[in-house]
């Protein structure tokens, strides 16, 4: 459904962060993307929907390609129209409106009424907590519930693809399970799913399969499963980093200089 080729991205014409960047994500699945922060993971995602501009980024190399399409010369909007969703880093709800009023803005690209109104049902439907609180104020919510809602209103456009950064950011242990099983009821709906996450153990539980990325690269991927018993993947994600306790670079694990894949 999703597939990124050999993609470079610079920032104000001198940083160059995204540094032939390759990822899937075939249709139906949900697909992790690991790294520590600073790895490209959020340049990743402002490329596949568009927003690349606004932070004075370009793609100077390689191809954003959505069911057949290449979208990464395309505006935001119309990559919204083609069926790709995302919910940003730290919620991004609109805080001084209500739940309603913030569900509505997500369904705006949609011009068939009845579809948007269908999408709504769902959305309340899937968020108990929200539609108990549909006239209150998104800034006064907690924030497991402004992540809901901005999770909501996502959906509200019908996404094929919905693209999630960091969701469990600074959510407590039960609402990181919470937000995990309403990824899960997402994608069995029949939505595809890009998982951007520095939490392995979470993302790699739900997903069908994963990428790691280290200075804006790729530097190992596989099937989920794997990857969450990989030595290297738990030494550098999971808390083992050696008998000196220091976190090392995810390049200097013991198993790395073995891998041809990580050394390309």
């Amino acid at each position: 459904m999703l597939e990124v080729a050999n993609l470079e991205v610079v920032y104000n014409e001198v940083a160059l962060v995204l540094r032939g960047l390759s990822i899937e994500v075939p249709d139906g699945q949900i697909v992790a993307l690991l790294g520590a922060n600073g790895a490209g993971k959020t340049t990743t995602t402002r490329a596949v929907s568009g927003l690349l501009d606004v932070h004075e980024g370009k793609v100077t190399k390689g191809s954003v390609i959505f069911d057949g399409q290449r979208i990464d010369d395309m505006e935001p909007s119309a990559i919204v129209r083609t069926g790709i969703t995302q919910v940003m880093e730290g919620r991004r709800v609109f805080a001084e409106l209500t739940v309603d009023e913030n569900l509505v803005t997500g369904g705006i690209t949609n011009k068939d009424r009845t579809a948007v109104a269908e999408a709504h049902d769902r959305v309340m439907t899937m968020f108990p907590v929200l539609a108990g609180r549909r006239k209150a104020v998104a800034g006064y919510l907690s924030g497991g519930e402004q992540q809901m809602l901005a999770i909501g209103r996502a959906l509200m456009a019908n996404p094929k693809l919905l693209i999630l950064d960091e969701p469990s950011l600074g959510l407590a242990p039960k609402l990181v399970a919470q937000i995990r099983d309403i990824i899960v009821d997402i994608n069995r709906a029949g939505t595809s799913v890009l998982l951007i996450e520095q939490n392995a153990t979470m993302a790699l539980s739900i997903a069908d399969y994963g990428y790691i990325m280290e200075t804006g690269k790729v530097v190992m991927d596989g099937e989920a499963a794997k990857l969450l018993k990989d030595e290297d993947v738990q030494e550098f994600y999971l808390g083992l980093h050696g008998t000196d306790g220091e976190r090392k670079s995810f390049r200097d694990v013991k198993h790395y200089k073995r891998r041809k894949r990580w050394l390309s």
